[in-house]
């Protein structure tokens, strides 16, 4: 089996809905068998993909994400965003994208945020006599913050497959993510004028002071997180293991924290991370036989021969990761392509970290385009609403989060002007 066919029986398997790492591990599998490659030797190096001190921060920040929405603290969130605007016309809106800011910073989870925030947004917008297509689809476009926004799960394991630094990729992210938080709001803006039916309410200031005060606990968190990573006291693993203890014991003073809700929370946070976990693995023996192939140089003499230009190939990569978006799973594609495509970056002059970043505004985009977008589905849980309904819904939010990602391929220096101020 050469690495053509197995490239194509890969994506029968997915089109099929193959769970996403044994249809990667099993053809890698066979085909290790065919090179007079032991089964154990195959196994052995997909144990060793995720057998990394670095990867441990995706289950703990998981954990953080889900421990915000079980105790509460996504609601004080909530709350509080509600008290602050309150004078503001339309200000349910602003309250759904300040609400989503606020959580990004203890999330790394897209699906985290639009799961928890969406049981409380979207009905208290629909009560307030938005359209369903409106709640949901700026719900589902603000999620995508979230695996942007330190801590980014993507992040976290593009770093790992890049070898590049998570604290860089963080500082990195945080421009980009502001941009989309700020593209969502002009957009907002623009509709909320056009409709004054959505009034505004007197600011209640012993309401916004109660609010205030509690919130404050789950506002040392990104501080903690952030904070500690970028002041070179925690590494991203031992920074995510501390907002973890944060969370339990702001769940503890605030009286949310019971053995059943933790033990909910423990559950969940392993079936993602088991999930995740597979698939890692299951491209680490995809990684072994691309490098035995030596793809990237083939990858690399294919784009030098169509072209020199280092805008036209940002520009072939953004076609391919929105097309493989939609298809395919996010964690997935960075595995299997960056390995690839990180050594033809760098050679059109690309800084590894504007890469990374690009990679994942790209790929998170594809959370909200059919028809493997897992946004959607999760969005139209939340809702109970068709799918359709939905994607109506989020294509105009798809204009603002498509203008910043033009704005992070033609100038780098929005990327790449935190880093480089933080000294990484």
């Amino acid at each position: 089996m050469d690495v053509g066919i197995l490239a194509l029986v890969i994506a029968v398997l997915l089109f099929l809905r193959v769970p996403v790492g044994l249809a990667i591990l099993g053809p890698c599998v066979v085909w290790a068998m065919q090179q007079g490659l032991s089964v154990g030797y195959t196994v052995s190096t997909a144990f060793t993909g995720v057998n990394s001190f670095p990867l441990l921060a995706v289950p703990l920040f998981i954990l953080v994400g889900v421990l915000a929405n079980r105790l509460g603290i996504a609601e004080r969130l909530f709350e509080f965003c509600l008290a602050a605007l309150s004078r503001v016309r339309g200000n349910l809106a602003y309250v759904n994208l300040g609400t989503a800011v606020g959580f990004s910073w203890m999330s790394g989870s897209a699906l985290a945020d639009v799961a928890g925030l969406g049981k409380i947004q979207i009905p208290a917008m629909r009560r307030a006599g938005y359209p369903m297509g409106f709640a949901s689809g700026l719900t589902a476009s603000s999620s995508l913050i979230a695996p942007v926004m330190p801590p980014s799960i993507p992040a976290v394991i593009f770093a790992s497959t890049a070898a590049v630094s998570t604290g860089a990729l963080f500082a990195a992210s945080v421009i980009p993510a502001t941009l989309m938080a700020t593209g969502l709001l002009i957009y907002i803006a623009i509709w909320t004028a056009r409709r004054p039916e959505f009034t505004s309410v007197p600011f209640d200031a012993r309401r916004f002071w109660r609010a205030s005060v509690r919130v404050l606990g789950a506002l040392a968190t990104p501080v903690i997180i952030l904070g500690g990573i970028l002041t070179g006291v925690f590494t991203p693993t031992e920074a995510a293991a501390t907002a973890t203890v944060w969370m339990l014991i702001l769940g503890a003073f605030y009286r949310t924290l019971r053995l059943k809700v933790l033990l909910h929370a423990l559950k969940e946070t392993l079936l993602i991370t088991g999930g995740i976990m597979i698939i890692l693995a299951s491209a680490a023996a995809l990684g072994l036989i691309l490098a035995r192939a030596r793809i990237s140089d083939t990858v690399a003499d294919s784009l030098g021969a169509l072209t020199d230009n280092p805008l036209v190939f940002l520009l072939l990569l953004n076609l391919l990761f929105i097309i493989l978006g939609a298809v395919i799973d996010a964690t997935a594609i960075i595995l299997v392509t960056v390995p690839v495509l990180m050594p033809v970056a760098i050679q059109f002059g690309i800084d590894p970290i504007h890469f990374g970043v690009i990679t994942i505004v790209n790929l998170m985009i594809g959370l909200l385009t059919p028809p493997v977008g897992s946004v959607l589905y999760v969005t139209s849980s939340v809702t109970r609403e068709p799918v359709d309904v939905v994607i109506r819904g989020i294509a105009p939010f798809l204009i603002p989060l498509a203008a910043v990602l033009v704005l992070i391929n033609l100038f780098p220096d929005v990327v790449m002007f935190l880093p480089r101020a933080l000294g990484f």
